[in-house]
């Protein structure tokens, strides 16, 4: 999901260079993005960290692996930003999926959700949840 969000934000943002990274357990590393976006011509580094809430992932871990990474750059500069947190279109992003998702549990979404794997119900709708 993280590579599928990097692709759309990459399509409908004005910033040319966009790569995904992960902390651990999965590449590309945060290493290897920075890599990348240098080598495709970048010479500041945004690092958005795609966490609701911060944390110390957001305070330490994330600062220390880009640090890490801008070592063997000296003419880039990095910033990381502020997770989502309590942005003012997170209350849109929540009604908007408390909406869909009770749409699709009452079988009222063919389409189904962005998350649920099954487009005629919601997985997480359990029995006797009721309606």
């Amino acid at each position: 999901m993280l590579h599928e969000a990097a692709r759309r934000f990459s399509a409908n943002s004005a910033f040319p260079i966009v790569e995904a990274a992960h902390m651990e357990l999965a590449t590309p590393t945060i290493q290897q993005a920075f890599s990348r976006c240098v080598e495709r011509g970048a010479t500041r580094i945004i690092v958005f960290p795609y966490f609701l809430s911060p944390g110390r992932h957001w305070t330490e871990d994330i600062p220390a692996l880009v640090r890490e990474a801008a070592a063997s750059f000296s003419q880039v500069t990095w910033l990381v930003t502020a997770p989502f947190g309590l942005h003012p279109a997170m209350q849109d992003i929540i009604q908007d999926r408390i909406e869909t998702c009770m749409q699709t549990a009452a079988g009222k979404n063919p389409a189904g959700c962005d998350v649920c794997r099954d487009a005629t119900k919601c997985q997480f709708f359990g029995e006797g949840a009721g309606s």
